[in-house]
């Protein structure tokens, strides 16, 4: 049982220039949902996550697709970026300077999560892909809230891990929203699938009534 919605959008669109990259949203998304939107390259996706962000900013911690992170600075400074508006600008500095005992062992315990402690005072820029990815998402916990938005989170780790992260972002926000490219991940991960095409919502189901098969439609031309 869910609770009351968190986001409501109602006959809106996204253009970039002249062009309309989403037209016709109605979405509704209710607390407690755990949302998975799919479809081919150059649907909407993003564009979408991006609407609800703008329409939502102060509730949603977002997880981009470029991942967003500073390469000269470390993973524990980039995932301290999350809470980097919640203290004063003199606390921030210091902690620039020299981190905090307190914050290091907040920044850790979710590091060890992701199974990246050993990377804590590592240069982003040295980091593989999967690692930044991880770094991404982990700045995101730090940072909580009310609702998360991710946008290919876990595109660049293996299997296992992409599931096992996906499993623990509910402990950090009770509603989540996630474009996933992996249908068979969106389907075992998540209760309900948003399907976009051309800029359009074309399906919203609960996964359980769908199938790996079932999603197919979307990716023909």
């Amino acid at each position: 049982m869910h609770g009351s919605p968190v986001i409501s959008l109602i006959e809106k669109e996204a253009r970039y220039e002249d062009s309309v990259a989403l037209s016709d949203i109605n979405l509704t998304v209710n607390k407690g949902e755990k949302l998975a939107i799919v479809g081919p390259s150059g649907a909407g996706k993003s564009t979408l996550l991006r609407l609800i962000h703008e329409a939502y900013p102060v509730a949603a911690a977002f997880v981009p697709q470029d991942d967003g992170l500073v390469e000269t600075l470390s993973v524990f400074h980039n995932v301290y970026m999350g809470r980097l508006e919640k203290r004063p600008a003199w606390y921030n500095l210091l902690n620039l300077m020299r981190p905090f005992s307190a914050r290091v062992t907040e920044v850790e315990a979710i590091l060890q999560q992701l199974e990246m402690t050993e990377k804590c005072f590592e240069p982003v820029g040295r980091l593989s892909g999967g690692q930044r990815q991880r770094t991404a998402v982990a700045r995101s916990l730090y940072q909580g809230g009310d609702l998360l938005l991710a946008d290919e989170p876990v595109s660049a780790v293996d299997e296992h891990q992409a599931e096992r992260i996906l499993r623990l972002l509910p402990v950090y926000f009770p509603t989540i929203i996630v474009a996933l490219h992996d249908t068979q991940l969106a389907l075992d991960t998540c209760e309900r699938i948003v399907g976009l095409n051309d800029g359009r919502i074309v399906l919203d189901l609960p996964s359980s009534e769908l199938s790996v098969a079932g999603l197919a439609h979307l990716y023909i031309d």
